[in-house]
């Protein structure tokens, strides 16, 4: 474990250097220790927590406290807090695997020796663990992708991923929530708002710690879906997986 400084306003807590599970749960361990002594004299100053694959980043005021006391209670606590496992929410999220929606499936697929359908069955068959949010506003980086997709980002990135795109690179699967440049390989699109302003409590649909599935939808239902969302008539609780 390391403490980093960054910048005189924030420590960043670093648990190793890979994405891997164990060291997700060390964030998630500390991250959960932070939020129930958040209201202890020693974290008086601290203003956001950013977790990572890897490393837990903790933002503070240094008006309100002593940056270099933080850090050092920061490592102790870190030290004791062990790992853990948040339980977060289970979507079960649409997404239509069209081919104008889906670019890079069928090159995939080939790559890969598979048919495009059972691209489809395992991306569909896989659980999704959300990792983080970052790159740009409701970006989920989720691991769990199965090793038979697994392929390198494209050489030359698209200057504009249409937004809500699904799409993979390495081990990793995202969602681009807005249109934007990225060499992600594009395998489908959802017709679900990855982030709303309007939601102020969250809005990021996705949190670290979440679990997503994707179900194959028409794209009868697609436009459907993309309508309604449009007009805000698409709740996010039909999306949940309840019990």
């Amino acid at each position: 474990m390391r403490l980093l400084p960054l910048g005189d306003t924030a420590w960043t807590v670093e648990f190793g250097d890979r994405v891997d599970p164990a060291l997700h749960g060390r964030v998630l361990g500390l991250l959960d220790a932070l939020e129930k002594a958040k209201a202890d004299e020693e974290f008086v100053g601290v203003v956001d927590l950013v977790p990572t694959f890897r490393s837990l980043t903790v933002c503070y005021d240094p008006s309100a406290c002593d940056g270099a006391r933080l850090g050092e209670t920061l490592r102790n606590l870190a030290e004791k807090a062990g790992a853990a496992r948040r339980e977060g929410r289970h979507w079960h999220i649409p997404v239509c695997f069209d081919d104008d929606l889906a670019p890079d499936l069928a090159d995939l697929a080939q790559a890969k020796g598979l048919t495009r359908e059972a691209v489809i069955d395992l991306l569909t068959r896989t659980t999704f663990q959300v990792y983080m949010i970052g790159f740009m506003p409701g970006f989920p980086y989720m691991g769990g992708l199965p090793a038979e997709l697994e392929m390198p980002r494209l050489s030359t990135p698209r200057q504009a991923v249409p937004a809500r795109s699904l799409a993979v690179a390495g081990a990793m699967c995202a969602i681009y929530p807005w249109e934007s440049p990225g060499g992600w390989r594009l395998l489908g699109r959802t017709p679900v708002p990855l982030f709303s302003a309007q939601n102020e409590a969250s809005p990021s649909l996705l949190a670290s710690g979440d679990e997503v599935r994707w179900r194959a939808i028409a794209r009868s239902e697609f436009t459907e879906l993309e309508a309604a969302a449009a007009r805000g008539g698409l709740s996010r609780d039909s999306l949940l997986v309840k019990g």
